[in-house]
């Protein structure tokens, strides 16, 4: 069965975005900070990492099937214009299917469920076969696991500290959950944490 994986840059102080929507440039430096390219699929979204970072990336995309994201995410990218920029088909989880954005691009490898999460993970795992469920966006991330459904927890550490904004995983319904000890990698400007729940 598919792992049940998310991943995301964070701030020292726990958050993936700063008040309104802010901090990205400090929170994804790391993207920037070397000359080992990553093909991605929209060109004003470059990949140029540290050899460490690019070992670290490839490792996940390659790893992952598809992505299930939430509203908020899908929102804030106009759904990547229909492609995601490491060209995987992704799962939305919404209230209400956007069925203008769907006839404007009705090639995309988009799937819209209205039944939360479960019924996000259930598709998921139609689309992943072997590779990885990879969960985008911290509230739905915050759904997974206190529904149970998420195994790993990939964090990218950035020293930055934003004050406020988005946290990981806000208030947990099933507080304290406890991780094994991390897989740790180096990066320039990040620290990649590996983390598997217990």
């Amino acid at each position: 069965m598919s792992k049940v994986v998310t991943g995301a840059s964070m701030s020292l102080d726990g958050f993936i975005a700063g008040p309104g929507e802010t901090g990205f440039e400090h929170l994804f430096a790391w993207y920037q900070s070397g000359d080992v390219p990553i093909a991605s699929t929209h060109p004003e979204i470059p990949f140029n990492l540290s050899a460490d970072d690019a070992a670290y990336l490839k490792a996940w995309l390659d790893s992952v099937g598809v992505y299930i994201v939430g509203k908020r995410l899908f929102t804030l990218t106009n759904g990547w214009g229909g492609t995601h920029p490491a060209d995987k088909p992704i799962v939305v989880v919404t209230h209400t299917v956007p069925e203008e954005w769907i006839a404007e691009h009705p090639e995309s490898p988009f799937t819209f469920v209205t039944g939360g999460v479960k019924e996000a993970v259930e598709v998921a795992r139609g689309i992943a076969g072997e590779k990885m469920i990879g969960v985008s966006g911290g509230d739905v991330a915050r759904q997974c696991l206190d529904e149970g459904l998420l195994d790993e927890v990939w964090v990218d550490l950035v020293p930055v500290l934003l004050g406020g904004g988005v946290p990981l995983f806000g208030a947990l319904a099933n507080a304290p959950v406890l991780l094994e000890d991390p897989e740790v990698t180096p990066g320039s400007r990040v620290t990649h944490l590996k983390y598997t729940i217990r």
